[in-house]
């Protein structure tokens, strides 16, 4: 424990979350997380972050997701930071999956606030504060309202910044108002000149985040497209709108994959997760598209579908 929680310097760049390989008997697929580990180094990405929602988060065991971030910490060698996602129904709960990671090998952990239960904005601070304060490593703040119900208000985080209680944003809210709050409200109080970081888990709107003052990209379609996202990454930082947005637009039109799916059939979280498995399987990068239970699986027509979608992104 600390006595003072610490506080990452700036973070930008593109850090994909990464997807979960699975071999055909739904066992963590090893060799192909090498893999997919290795694009995604190759590509230019400035980090990975495992035990995300296009991680599959919900669907794994504690020591799958363990299993996930050893190797991708082993295959990143120090090279970029490995951020870990603590989600959970509780702040205990939280603070044991965050320390679990912290052990493994995190530079960082990405929570966010409880499920389920109804959580106060005043309670958010209380849970944060005391993950922050059980942990070595930098805490980051995961909004993700979609998902978790309940919205991270952005003068809870600018309090939790300028306390120094985490370190950064992960903004998957789509709320890009909410988001030019939180990035006036973090500058306002030094947050930000003292190296708070905001990234934008967007596909189809990093060029806007990016350019309301955001310092990165957390695609989940980053797995199947990482030089995409750097590229657009790249053309942001050195003032290249038109180009940024023109990259915006051609990912815009891949991410349109995650639609394949029937919905009559199967979630549409689960056509997310199996266009982008599909997408990597294609790509020679992982072997089986295979999703966890009780996802299911794409037919042949939605995957020829998928297949569609990356000749139209010359990406095959």
């Amino acid at each position: 424990m600390r006595s003072e929680p610490a506080v990452a310097g700036v973070v930008t760049g593109v850090i994909p979350p990464l997807c979960t390989p699975l071999t055909e008997e739904q066992e963590l697929d090893v060799p192909s997380l090498e893999r997919l580990c290795a694009f995604l180094l190759d590509a230019g990405v400035t980090g990975l972050f495992v035990g995300g929602s296009t991680g599959e988060l919900a669907y794994h065991t504690d020591e799958l997701r363990l299993r996930v971030l050893t190797v991708a910490r082993g295959v990143a060698a120090g090279a970029v930071p490995v951020l870990a996602g603590a989600v959970d129904l509780s702040t205990n709960r939280v603070i044991a999956q965050a320390r679990a990671a912290e052990a493994a090998g995190a530079d960082a952990v990405v929570a966010t606030v409880p499920f389920y239960s109804p959580t106060h904005p005043s309670e958010m601070v209380d849970h944060f504060t005391a993950v922050s304060h059980a942990l070595s490593i930098p805490l980051w703040a995961y909004d993700i309202p979609g998902n978790v119900q309940r919205k991270l208000p952005a003068e809870v985080t600018a309090h939790l910044a300028g306390a120094g209680v985490i370190a950064g944003l992960k903004d998957s809210s789509g709320d890009l108002d909410a988001l030019r709050t939180a990035l006036d409200l973090t500058a306002a109080n030094g947050a930000r000149a003292r190296g708070f970081s905001v990234l934008t888990g967007s596909e189809v709107m990093a060029d806007i985040a990016l350019a309301l003052g955001a310092d990165g990209i957390v695609p989940g379609l980053g797995n199947v497209d990482p030089h995409g996202y750097v590229a657009l990454h790249e053309a942001a930082r050195r003032g290249d709108t038109k180009e940024a947005a023109r990259q915006q637009e051609r990912l815009r039109t891949l991410f349109a994959m995650v639609r394949v799916g029937d919905t009559t059939r199967i979630g549409g979280y689960a056509s997310a997760i199996g266009a982008f498995k599909e997408g990597l399987r294609q790509r020679d990068v992982i072997a089986h598209a295979t999703t966890p239970r009780p996802m299911g699986a794409l037919s042949a027509i939605e995957r020829e579908a998928v297949t569609a979608h990356l000749r139209t992104a010359g990406l095959l």
